[in-house]
């Protein structure tokens, strides 16, 4: 069998960056993995992923040492552009390695990267150690950094060898010396990777051999008036296996102070109000020259204590392969949820459909019982770093709501409660701090898929669907007073039925931009609400969001064109006139490189991290009222055709997701096959530079997921559209429901599973059958009569495009046509 992306690139990648990273034993590694699994009942799905994937291309994802939806992720934060701390980039050095960290976050001053630790040798003594960030920054040794789940690795150019694993909230660090050096330690307290430090203390236990930290710092995504705080527990000992020699402090700045504090224990800090950065910490060594030393690490976001408790509890006296072996243990438990055909299936599927799913259960991070703020104490689950809603609704939760529903609820807990102590559901929360709005209240959207595909589940699974309906009306109907980091912008939206341009709200504050967006996601969202109510027979709010849902027809202008295509979204005034924008502008093919197009108070385009040649797509409930907007079912093709012909798509950015399966409404289902084909193999890859950019929380992780499985689901619905699986057979397991439902592509073509599909190759649905019967479309099923009771479906290919090139009964479900009036 052909492989899916052929070996050559790889070869050459590896080439030509001599330098790069991570190790080329990683690849080789899992090669072999998938090789040896073809004929192993119980494979060890954790030794296809690479965590690397994403590392480089701004893909921002950290390779670190962490469990699923892990508080810690142990990695190394390197200078330069490093948002995770870790980058591929073999011209940035070493900082430390730190135990908190998000993944795939679009934050460019990063997050986390709290209390480095710095291995060193100081042959002259204690007070020629380098603490100083700038002086112990170190290049690694090349071709040497390594990670599986669970576990991270790097290597020094000095030759010393930092290792990490992990449980939820606590580590161990291990660190190889080469022999008969004296091993140094820079622990720093003040720095973190967005150098955001408000003060903080930090104790040195000689006798005790630990050291205590806690501060203050600022949020990585939003308000820097907000600032969080965090603790961790340094053991240093190894339960008695290890012996301090020298310890105490340091402190320095830019401008010659470099002082250390030998024996002194304790710093206790405010930031500096005139401006000045200072840096402390704490240095400390080992008698003799032992090879290798390993620390036990605990962090809390409630205090030192707590920090100290997590790393007994969860650690105690484990050793580090314990630790490695639990943590394995835990991803084999989430990646074997969905298993392959391995033998049959192009080692490069295998390695990017399990990296794929990896991601996908490495954040948001689990952070129960770590409350403070208005969360302090609470009995919900919390779940810090959502970054973003607006990233995540379309296919991250309705991943795992196939899979994995008990850890759906308690993300679903945690956004009701979000509610319960600050009126709306969050939106962004980041660094344990509300973080800013992108396109509404994303949120509506997530509890409203949750509702709909477990409603029958919802109390056993600890959620009231009062609650959940509660917490959704607050965000449709109420207008906080300050709508830039949670809820909407209501009271302009429902007094004019779209989001006007330079209009006054008088009892509200927000970022006057992105009007035309936020109006089609507040739309999408009020479906989801209007979804809720039809659950909970709630006659009057059905109608009224249903109405609500359709506003994104308001800010559609007829008028415009560009590139020949009549009627574009545009942001629109209060007297109902349109402020134009070029369709173009914020596009692939914009010119303008001054033009800002995110949260920028100067965007005045109306979209957000768009151009309106791509949210003219966006109505994922009513595809087909787009259709008919654009002209009917040719018109709309033809269009579609050229959205992607001309480079207006962008496969890394969220309102294009569900784009190219837009041929199913039209009726044209084998071109959406062909398209999304084009759009896998043109931008994702198993190299670190294998994603369209950054990963935003594994929202790219999880569309191609769906790609590769041959799904796509509608968000807020029970609905999935059927697609062309790259693999001939998967099933998916139901953790909760305890159901399996197995997919087989009969005549599974493996000549398809490439960028154009070739003449004769079996790529095409013909029908699709369940449980030995064949379905009426084969365009689409439901949740209810698929995975929730488990089976059998049978997806048959064909090469005959025309044949392929048909729903059937009927195209999937938009509300101008009637559809999503019922729920199972």
């Amino acid at each position: 069998m052909p492989p899916l992306i052929s070996i050559a690139p790889l070869i050459l990648f590896f080439a030509a960056f001599v330098y790069a990273q991570p190790s080329p034993e990683v690849q080789k590694r899992i090669s072999a993995a998938i090789v040896a699994a073809a004929n192993e009942s119980s494979p060890d799905y954790t030794a296809f992923v690479n965590p690397f994937i994403g590392t480089d291309n701004f893909g921002d994802v950290c390779p670190g040492a962490s469990i699923p939806f892990g508080m810690v992720k142990f990695s190394t934060d390197l200078t330069g552009y490093a948002p995770a701390g870790y980058v591929t980039d073999p011209t940035q050095t070493i900082r430390g390695l730190s135990p908190l960290h998000d993944s795939g976050t679009g934050s460019s001053l990063g997050t986390y990267g709290n209390f480095e630790i710095m291995p060193m040798t100081c042959p002259r003594g204690f007070d020629t150690c380098t603490t100083m960030l700038s002086d112990r920054e170190t290049f690694r040794k090349n071709n040497t950094d390594d990670a599986s789940p669970g576990y991270f690795s790097q290597t020094l150019d000095n030759e010393i060898k930092m290792e990490a694993t992990s449980t939820r909230r606590a580590g161990l660090e291990r660190f190889t010396f080469p022999e008969g050096s004296k091993p140094y330690f820079v622990l720093d307290l003040s720095n973190d990777l967005p150098d955001s430090f408000v003060g903080g203390t930090m104790n040195i236990d000689p006798e005790q051999g630990r050291v205590t930290i806690g501060g203050r710092w600022g949020s990585s995504f939003g308000p820097g008036s907000f600032s969080y705080q965090a603790f961790s527990c340094y053991d240093l000992l190894n339960n008695g296996n290890q012996t301090l020699d020298e310890y105490g402090i340091w402190e320095a700045n830019a401008y010659g102070l470099n002082a250390k504090g030998l024996g002194q224990t304790h710093l206790n800090l405010t930031q500096s109000l005139i401006g000045d950065h200072y840096e402390y910490g704490a240095l400390f060594s080992y008698a003799e020259t032992p090879e290798q030393i390993i620390i036990r690490v605990g962090v809390s976001f409630v205090s030192t204590d707590q920090a100290c408790t997590n790393a007994e509890s969860e650690i105690g006296s484990s050793s580090f392969d314990d630790i490695m072996t639990q943590s394995k243990a835990l991803w084999n438990e989430k990646l074997s949820a969905i298993r392959i055909d391995l033998a049959n299936t192009a080692p490069n599927v295998t390695e990017l459909l399990y990296s794929s799913l990896y991601r996908a259960s490495l954040t948001p991070n689990n952070a129960t019982g770590e409350t403070q703020g208005a969360f302090a104490g609470t009995a919900s689950f919390y779940f810090d770093s959502l970054y973003c809603s607006w990233d995540t609704f379309r296919t991250f939760y309705p991943l795992m709501a196939l899979q994995h529903p008990v850890d759906f609820a308690q993300i679903v807990d945690n956004y009701i409660d979000g509610w319960r102590k600050l009126g709306w559901m969050p939106e962004c929360r980041a660094n344990n701090l509300p973080g800013w709005t992108q396109g509404g209240s994303s949120g509506d959207v997530i509890v409203g898929h949750f509702a709909i595909n477990y409603h029958n589940e919802a109390a056993d699974l600890g959620i009231d669907l009062n609650e959940l309906y509660s917490a959704m009306l607050a965000d449709g109907d109420l207008n906080p007073m300050e709508w830039d980091i949670q809820g909407r912008e209501v009271n302009l939206y429902t007094q004019y039925g779209y989001v006007p341009s330079d209009a006054i709200d008088p009892s509200s504050t927000g970022r006057q931009t992105r009007e035309g967006s936020r109006t089609l996601e507040y739309a999408f969202e009020d479906f989801s609400i209007r979804q809720a109510a039809l659950l909970l027979n709630n006659t009057a709010d059905e109608e009224r969001y249903l109405n609500r849902s359709l506003w994104y027809r308001n800010v559609w202008d007829k008028t415009v064109v560009s590139d020949g295509f009549h009627g574009f979204m545009q942001k629109r005034l209060p007297n109902g006139t349109f402020n134009f924008t070029d369709p173009t502008d914020c596009s692939p093919q914009d010119t303008d490189e001054n033009r800002e197009c995110s949260l920028q108070g100067d965007n005045v385009e109306g979209f957000y991290e768009s151009s309106s040649w791509e949210y003219s797509w966006f109505a994922p409930h009513d595809t087909n009222g787009l259709l008919d907007l654009m002209g009917g079912n040719d018109t709309f093709v033809k269009r579609l055709d050229h959205f992607f012909d001309a480079g207006y798509y962008l496969a890394g950015n969220e309102p294009s997701f569900q784009t190219p399966i837009g041929y199913h409404y039209a009726n044209q289902p084998a071109k959406s096959i062909q398209r999304v084909r084009q759009v896998v193999f043109e931008n994702f890859d198993i190299t670190p530079a294998g994603l369209p950019g950054n990963d935003d929380q594994a929202a790219m992780a999880s569309v191609l997921t769906f790609h590769l499985l041959g799904l796509y689901p509608v968000p807020g619905t029970s609905q999935f559209l059927i697609l062309s699986p790259f693999t001939p057979n998967y099933t998916i397991h139901n953790t909760y429901l305890n159901t399996s439902t197995t997919v087989t592509t009969l005549g599974f073509d493996p000549e398809s599973v490439q960028a154009t599909i070739p003449h004769g190759a079996a790529a095409y649905v013909k029908n699709v059958t369940l449980n030995g019967v064949e379905l009426s479309t084969k365009c689409h099923f439901d949740f209810y009569d698929v995975f929730r009771i488990g089976g059998e479906v049978v997806i048959e290919v064909t090469p005959d495009i025309t044949q392929g090139n048909d729903c059937g009964s009927a195209v999937p479900e938009s509300v101008s046509m009637g559809g999503f009036t019922s729920l199972r």
